[in-house]
């Protein structure tokens, strides 16, 4: 295979599972389950995870228009979570890989402890040769927990378990320079620069059955290409579509990775949600922070604490205008930081190697 990876995470999408009239597309999962095998097969480990929970549901119970959406999905994520992982276990059983399922929510992964513990269980996982099923729970998320959408958690596994590749597909051939109805537009084959804008030409939609549109793929995949691992956008709805990328054969869009972070960074990039503090750099910090040197953050350099923290905590680094410029782990607290504030020769508050920037 023309790329080297050891270790791939697979996200399949709503729209590439599920028929127009929204139940389950068994041929089409079918076929990716042979190709995820061929690829298990060639000693390359592989986490899947997967969509597709709520469509499963739909194929089996018929629910009055009566109860509102939360509940309903609820509902059918809870009937199809069972439908599903049977489809997957016996599917793969033909191949002879035994598959697990791992259901996760956004609370999972709001300290360093639980975030370990999810990582320990899927390396063990794959040191006994079983392909994990990971997807979020969507009978117990409710709206402000929820990922933005599997690409989200995907990136976030991705980065956990510091895989080589993550391939996202979805029912496109990847990022388009335009709108992709348009016969002008034309796949984006390769991404190496991660101030692009993607907004002033990708579409906001969202999938059909799915909650995340383009930008959302966009963001998440400039993101963990920064940490360093590939990412490449496909369409799963094509035949042999995985090998074909991995070959080099298909046409998609691939983010080529950056230098490769550390566990500690990567944790930290995902981390924007479960941040308490928030501190407001100076124009010099902010001008120190964003250029190619590895650079701490000092206390000359904060201008403002807006919001508490103690040491150890993850907090946002954000600029005059408050936007945001980072995210850090605080070597001490708020309180002790008021004490430094503007003073040269302190010990940093963020340290670099617990540092990541935008």
């Amino acid at each position: 295979m023309a790329f080297n990876y050891r270790r791939i995470i697979i996200k399949i999408g709503s729209n590439v599972l599920t028929k127009h009239n929204g139940l389950p597309d068994l041929q089409r999962i079918e076929h990716l389950v042979e190709q995820i095998a061929f690829i298990k097969k060639q000693g390359i480990e592989v986490i899947l995870v997967s969509s597709g929970a709520v469509a499963s549901g739909r194929s089996l119970i018929n629910v009055s228009d009566k109860y509102d959406a939360v509940a309903v999905r609820q509902l059918l994520a809870s009937l199809g979570q069972v439908k599903l992982i049977n489809t997957y276990s016996k599917l793969f059983e033909r191949f002879d890989i035994l598959c697990s399922q791992v259901l996760v929510t956004k609370e999972d992964f709001r300290d360093r402890l639980h975030y370990l513990n999810i990582k320990n269980c899927l390396e063990l996982l794959m040191q006994h040769q079983v392909l994990p099923v990971v997807n979020e729970n969507d009978v117990v998320s409710v709206t402000e927990l929820m990922f933005t959408d599997n690409d989200e958690l995907a990136g976030l596994i991705a980065s956990m378990l510091n895989a080589h590749a993550l391939i996202l597909l979805t029912n496109v051939d990847g990022i388009y320079d335009g709108d992709p109805k348009l016969e002008t537009s034309k796949v984006i084959d390769e991404v190496n620069n991660k101030a692009i804008d993607f907004s002033s030409f990708v579409s906001s939609d969202r999938s059909q059955f799915g909650r995340g549109g383009m930008i959302t793929k966009t963001h998440m995949a400039q993101k963990v290409a920064q940490l360093g691992i590939a990412v490449h956008i496909a369409n799963g709805t094509k035949d042999n579509i995985l090998k074909d990328i991995l070959d080099e054969k298909a046409p998609h869009t691939r983010f080529v990775p950056h230098k490769t972070a550390s566990g500690k960074k990567k944790w930290i990039a995902h981390s924007e949600t479960s941040a308490t503090g928030i501190v407001s750099v100076n124009a010099g910090a902010k001008a120190a922070l964003t250029s190619n040197k590895a650079t701490s953050l000092l206390p000359v350099g904060i201008s403002e604490i807006k919001t508490d923290f103690k040491k150890g905590d993850i907090i946002k680094l954000v600029d005059g205008a408050n936007q945001l410029i980072g995210l850090g782990i605080a070597e001490y607290s708020s309180e002790k930081a008021r004490e430094k504030l503007g003073l040269k020769n302190q010990k940093p508050l963020v340290h670099y190697d617990y540092l990541y920037l935008q």
